[in-house]
């Protein structure tokens, strides 16, 4: 009989065949129990006793195997199934915060009107209205479309060492230029109103508001997000509240804030309560109470980043939740994907070197209860922090220096107290434009002779080779810069770096593409403090309101 290449006989363990059926061998089946191996062999299997407990332990042993075997065949089913639910929930958790977040398309115009970008810096106007909506009459106008109530612009610079956050006041009097409404028609601009108009009047989207902010500042804006009153509630709610500090006690019946003076934890409509009092901290205005939302921002960027928060599972997915429920977001940024890839951005940034400030301002002298930019300062910040230049003392690598040249000294303010006179300017950091392409005329609208030719020959010194004097203007109170169709943003930056309000700025239908800019010096410039620094601007301006996001000691006045 033949063996197979294991020594074992092929036919070994098999019934006969049966020749006349042809039936195929049969295998003998192996006994699954200690007991069916007994009942096999009449209780033993073999000759002797010694050899039947030996065969008894076998069996048992392989009924063991096999229990283990059905054991592990069970968890790997288990397992396979908790691994598919857990795709399942990752799935389900990606569709329901993506469903959650609302995102529009920015409609900006003509992209050459618009500042340049500067390298991997990144700005991102965030935008607080005031809309009431699902909040009820308890906190007024129910039905108001919303207005940029609160506004900040969040800088972060390029190596994500630093961020600069500027506080745009609500009351401040700037212009709006035409803004293209989602349907498509032209909302015309306002030369002169206030800022929180941008957003909500006569239809104005985010849009406006970024179209607006990118006029005053000269700064390129990447994304905008927008938040309204319920998503204070939600948000200070989902980190587990925000600890806030007051130096007195307030009773604000218009806020409904009622709080003892000393720390306190807030969220919900507490929390809504305090962003919103105004009337019973600092003089009572608007920019009293910015440095207070700054302190809450800051005391719920530190909430958010903390252990207690990133360590558990369930605060981060009501701080998710909240957050993708509360933001209206440009189209650029409106998908989980991308806003992750966004918060991993900013979230590199240390929280000791977030600066808070406010865009240094005056009272309007037409009217006590509006503001307007007070330069130069306004414009030195502006130059700063589009320049990438932090507020922050850290060991960031130093900005590279723009392309163009710097710009052409400006006109000095006069010794007349008025607010928006430019005095020695600040070099604009973003220039739109190479100096040596663009044509600058300079009229003489002073009333003092010789005045345009001294800024011209400051202008070619500063590289812009091809300014120029022209006729005299009459005489004017205040220096203007007017532009052709298509030259806004290169006269934004040029009037940012001269300091001047960003209502000097004004298109003149009149002026053709080969006219360039045409820079009227009024009354309220001088020839002596018309120069203007070579370099960058790398200081901040004197007195500016500043709050570190680290600082847990500030506490409203």
């Amino acid at each position: 009989m033949q063996q197979d290449i294991h020594g074992v006989t092929p036919d070994a363990g098999r019934t006969p065949p049966d020749p006349a059926r042809g039936i195929p061998v049969q295998r003998r089946r192996t006994p699954e129990t200690a007991a069916e191996a007994e009942a096999a062999t009449g209780g033993t299997t073999g000759g002797t006793a010694g050899g039947g407990r030996a065969d008894r332990r076998r069996a048992r042993g392989a009924a063991r195997r096999n229990r283990r075997r059905r054991l592990l065949k069970w968890t790997g089913g288990l397992s396979a199934f908790v691994l598919v639910a857990g795709c399942g929930g990752a799935y389900y958790a990606y569709q329901h915060f993506n469903n959650n977040i609302t995102a529009v398309k920015v409609q900006l115009g003509n992209e050459a009107e618009r500042p340049k970008p500067v390298g991997d810096a990144m700005n991102i106007l965030v935008i607080g209205t005031d809309s009431r909506a699902g909040l009820g009459r308890a906190y007024g106008d129910e039905g108001s479309a919303g207005h940029a109530d609160t506004t900040m612009l969040f800088h972060v610079s390029k190596d994500r060492s630093n961020a600069t956050v500027l506080s745009i006041p609500r009351d401040l009097m700037v212009p709006v230029p035409d803004c293209q409404a989602p349907d498509g028609r032209t909302i015309p601009g306002t030369a002169r109103t206030m800022f929180n108009n941008s957003l909500g009047q006569e239809g104005r989207d985010p849009s406006c508001t970024w179209k607006t902010v990118e006029k005053m500042t000269g700064i390129r804006i990447d994304h905008f997000m927008m938040v309204d009153f319920n998503a204070v509630k939600t948000l200070s709610t989902a980190v587990g509240g925000v600890e806030v500090c007051v130096a007195k006690d307030i009773n604000d019946p218009d806020s409904h804030l009622k709080m003892s003076k000393g720390r306190h934890v807030v969220q919900g409509d507490e929390a809504l309560a305090f962003v919103r009092t105004r009337h019973a901290v600092g003089q009572g205005g608007d920019l009293s109470r910015i440095p207070l939302q700054q302190q809450f921002i800051s005391s719920m960027i530190r909430s958010a980043k903390s252990n207690d928060t990133l360590t558990d599972p369930a605060k981060l997915w009501k701080l998710a939740d909240a957050a993708t429920k509360a933001l209206t977001v440009d189209s650029g940024i409106g998908s989980v994907d991308k806003l992750t890839s966004l918060a991993l951005d900013v979230s590199k940034v240390d929280t000791r070197n977030i600066t808070f400030t406010t865009v240094p301002v005056l009272d309007d002298p037409a009217d006590e209860n509006r503001l307007v930019l007070k330069q130069p300062d306004a414009g030195q910040l502006f130059s700063m922090v589009g320049g990438d230049r932090s507020l922050t003392e850290t060991a960031a690598t130093a900005p590279e220096a723009p392309s163009a040249p710097a710009t052409p000294s400006a006109p000095a303010t006069s010794a007349a107290p008025t607010t928006t006179a430019p005095t020695a300017p600040a070099t604009p950091a973003t220039p739109a434009a190479d100096a040596k392409a663009l044509r600058v005329s300079v009229r003489n609208g002073t009333g003092t002779p010789g005045q345009a030719q001294q800024a011209v020959d400051r202008l070619q010194a500063q590289g812009y080779t091809r300014a120029a004097t022209a006729a005299n203007a009459p005489v004017a109170a205040a220096t203007t810069i007017a532009h052709p169709a298509g030259k806004a943003a290169e006269a934004t930056a040029l009037a940012t770096a001269l300091g001047l309000p960003a209502d000097a700025v004004r298109a003149d239908p009149k002026l053709g593409a080969k006219d360039g800019l045409v820079l009227v010096l009024g009354k309220d410039a001088t020839a002596a403090a018309a120069a203007a620094p070579s370099a960058p601007v790398t200081e901040a301006p004197k007195d500016l309101q500043r709050v570190q996001a680290d600082d847990t000691d500030v506490c409203a006045k």
